[in-house]
């Protein structure tokens, strides 16, 4: 294992952790913000929801072409999808702050069994959409400072964690669209 490679990893931890407190915790103090119920004259923001589902499924397909690219050594074409996975991941973030700020949350109406899957669904995606910031972040860092053998063992754990995110976004679009006013 080069130590210089483990050097240049550890320059970035700060920003990881960083990173994976401030992401959090800013989408939920703004989730709890609503620009018009603060007074300001701004439309609700009611179209963003399939675009960003759509954003996570496109995620969802990149993740995957990303691993079929790695796994027969397309190596250029995997560096290049993963980095625009990331950047749907932050496109999608924005869209969702946006929509959180500008309308009304949307109850999800189902009932019987149906109401605990869309729960159990939507409460393990909040939570691992939080889980996986540091794991996308480490990874990407080991990929960057070429430290490859890390790369690839937490690669392992992140990937499957998410592609869940991303699918279980679209899953979640899909289960409340119906309730959207």
């Amino acid at each position: 294992m080069d130590t210089n490679n483990i050097q240049d990893e550890k320059k970035y931890n700060k920003w990881i952790v960083a990173l994976s407190i401030i992401i959090p915790v800013v989408v939920a103090a703004l989730f709890g913000v609503n620009l018009r119920k603060l007074g300001f004259d701004v439309e609700p923001l009611t179209f963003l929801p399939p675009i960003y589902a759509t954003i996570n499924g496109l995620t969802a397909v990149i993740l995957l072409i990303a691993f079929w690219a790695i796994k027969n050594k397309k190596i250029v074409l995997h560096e290049n999808l993963m980095t625009t996975a990331i950047g749907c991941s932050v496109v999608f973030l924005l869209m969702y702050i946006a929509y959180h700020m500008t309308s009304d949350s949307t109850k999800f109406e189902g009932e019987g069994t149906i109401k605990y899957v869309y729960y159990f669904i939507l409460i393990s995606h909040i939570l691992l959409s939080i889980i996986i910031i540091p794991f996308v972040l480490i990874t990407y860092v080991r990929a960057i400072t070429n430290n490859f053998e890390r790369h690839k063992k937490i690669a392992r754990i992140t990937f499957p964690m998410w592609l869940y995110v991303a699918v279980s976004g679209v899953i979640v679009y899909l289960m409340i669209s119906p309730y959207y006013a």
